[in-house]
């Protein structure tokens, strides 16, 4: 499966020299020997290595399709019946419910287009629906609204530039109106370390918060939305300060140790922010390298899927050896943790949430997501 409409097609063509003509035949001359060329020093390749064009070998299988399959029919059978996704504690959720339109979204479908486009289609319904004045967006009762908000930007975020006709269309011109009021009351937010924390008031911060926003506010100027390069050089030096000696980052300022989940959010903020090529994201890598490698069971599976969903980002976009080496580790070790109904289980969030992550991950190869594009 190719990625759509995303990969330049290089053109090569050669040019034969032009032959001045002869007046009557020429004298034989002895052939001079043609002058040798100086040897050239290689271009350096300043090419980014990312995945979005050069897949690692075998991304895809047979076993990879049928639990892609499987898991998006699990899925679509979660919807709510007002078009949101969670149940119990996070019932009606709106990052669930957004991450969960992501995960088809992933799969090519749009509202109202693909085999799971009128779920999508529901879904955004809900999440405009859930829409406020003030740009929050979040259902009522939400505890912790800045992680949905987060999410929900980024979905209203990948829809409204992913949707034919911009803002021509009725549905672009209710999207326009709340994904403004949403980065607006993102970027208001901010408080004066750089980052954002749980509640949409400029107060604390931490990293966790922090990446949600940075995503959203990356999907939202990729679909032409104004956002305030200030904002972005602040967060990028918040979470530069976040990191440790080890490579791996710190929950807040104040807090000290290293973990691997956050130390991907970590990493994954500065590559949405537009650095590629940074000993941070290199001393980042190594870090999830040494301390997250799927398929070893030492480490530690505290916050499995929102790690590996941020972790699985990171090695995309560094691409080369790193993605070569994990993407096949996390591929077999989440279609080994499938249930035989088609969904992944998450004993913290639920099964909705497990399910949305575990397939945004495994359809990273797919490349529908402009987010995940350099």
């Amino acid at each position: 499966m190719n990625a759509p409409t995303r990969l330049i097609a290089l053109i090569a063509f050669a040019l034969a020299p032009a032959s001045a003509g002869q007046q009557g035949p020429a004298p034989a001359q002895p052939e001079a020997p043609a002058p040798e060329t100086p040897a050239q020093p290689e271009a350096p390749d300043t090419e980014p290595r990312s995945a979005q064009n050069n897949a690692a070998e075998g991304e895809m299988n047979e076993a990879w399709e049928a639990g892609i399959a499987r898991g998006l029919r699990a899925l679509e059978g979660m919807q709510n019946d007002d078009g949101s996704f969670g149940a119990g504690r996070y019932s009606r959720n709106v990052a669930v419910t957004s991450l969960a339109c992501l995960a088809f979204m992933a799969d090519g479908n749009l509202p109202g287009r693909g085999e799971y486009g009128t779920n999508v289609e529901r879904g955004l319904d809900y999440i405009l629906e859930n829409s406020t004045e003030t740009g929050l967006v979040a259902a009522e009762g939400t505890h912790a609204p800045m992680y949905g908000h987060g999410f929900a930007t980024l979905f209203l975020g990948e829809v409204y530039g992913m949707t034919p006709g911009g803002n021509d269309t009725a549905l672009s011109g209710r999207l326009h109106e709340a994904l403004v009021k949403a980065v607006r009351l993102i970027e208001r937010t901010q408080n004066n370390e750089g980052g954002w924390r749980y509640n949409p008031v400029p107060h604390d911060a931490d990293v966790s918060v922090t990446i949600c926003q940075i995503m959203a506010l990356r999907s939202a100027r990729n679909a032409g939305i104004e956002v305030d390069k200030n904002v972005i050089d602040r967060a990028v030096d918040y979470v530069r300060r976040c990191q440790n000696p080890d490579g791996g980052f710190s929950y807040q300022l104040m807090t000290g140790f290293s973990a691997w989940p956050r130390t991907a959010a970590g990493v994954a903020s500065l590559f949405y922010a537009g650095i590629y090529d940074d000993d941070a994201i290199d001393k980042g890598i190594e870090y999830l390298r040494q301390n997250a490698m799927p398929g070893e069971a030492a480490h530690s599976r505290a916050h499995y899927f929102y790690g590996h969903y941020y972790a699985v980002q990171c090695t995309y976009l560094a691409g080369g050896d790193i993605w070569a080496e994990w993407w096949p580790a996390i591929r077999d070790e989440l279609l080994g943790m499938q249930r035989s109904t088609g969904a992944w289980p998450d004993p913290s969030v639920g099964d909705a949430y497990g399910t949305s992550m575990a397939l945004i991950i495994l359809q990273m190869p797919k490349r529908f997501l402009p987010i995940f594009q350099k």
